[in-house]
């Protein structure tokens, strides 16, 4: 019989949780674990659908929406203005929508009974950036974090946790070689600090762009499979 994902519902907004998110719930209805899933800049909570209909049919999969709206159906983390010199963001808006992600990853595991060893945070480009600013100041709320073609805020550096907090926490760090807005030398950056901090990570480049490709993809998905001990029916 062929598989059939469950459907991701539409954006909506509940009690208890302060940002929009559209949900893919699981199937049983009791979750296994939790994925939640971020955009870049000026996407939105439907970017990602598609990474999100592959993941384990036993594990529920969030997508949460950018508190700052760019445009018509375009919203963002924090803005950034890229330069010479590098991106340039605003640290206030980086630091709330950390508080913001940290409120609602809570909320969630109050809502499903869910323990922090059961949830993974990650993201493409500056949802990447989010995922690694959540988990390296607060790991205690999740097991793991993916960066997909993003970065390590340096400026998270005040907020970043102790390395005995961080001993349990794994990381997924991936980026195309040919990244023309990160380039792929923030991955190597990622990595170097990953290592200062004792993070254990799995790392992958890619002959892309700026793009989250089939093989990313596929290369995630085998890593969340592996953290959260669920074997995926893609």
């Amino acid at each position: 019989m062929p598989y059939h994902a469950p459907q991701l519902s539409p954006l909506q907004q509940a009690s208890g949780l302060p940002l929009s998110y559209r949900v893919r719930e699981p199937a049983p209805a009791a979750p296994t674990a939790c994925v939640v899933l971020l955009h870049g800049v000026g996407g939105n909570a439907s970017n990602l659908a598609d990474l999100a209909a592959a993941i384990d049919p036993s594990v529920l999969v969030l997508l949460p929406q950018g508190p700052i709206q760019l445009g018509t159906g375009q919203y963002a983390w924090f803005r950034v203005a890229f330069s010479q010199n590098g991106p340039r963001l605003d640290p206030a808006e980086a630091e709330r929508a950390r508080g913001l992600l940290l409120g609602f990853i809570a909320g969630v595991q109050a809502a499903y009974g869910l323990a922090a060893g059961q949830v993974v945070i990650a993201g493409f480009s500056q949802g990447g950036i989010m995922s690694a600013s959540v988990a390296l100041s607060e790991p205690e709320q999740v097991c793991g974090f993916g960066i997909l073609s993003g970065r390590i805020l340096p400026e998270l550096a005040p907020h970043l946790a102790s390395r005995e907090r961080l001993g349990k926490l794994q990381a997924f760090v991936s980026h195309g070689e040919d990244d023309a807005v990160l380039p792929v030398s923030w991955a190597a950056l990622s990595l170097q600090r990953l290592a200062e901090l004792g993070v254990a990570c799995e790392s992958h480049r890619y002959a892309a762009g700026h793009v989250l490709t089939p093989a990313m993809q596929t290369d995630f998905l085998a890593w969340c499979d592996t953290v959260l001990g669920t074997r995926s029916a893609r």
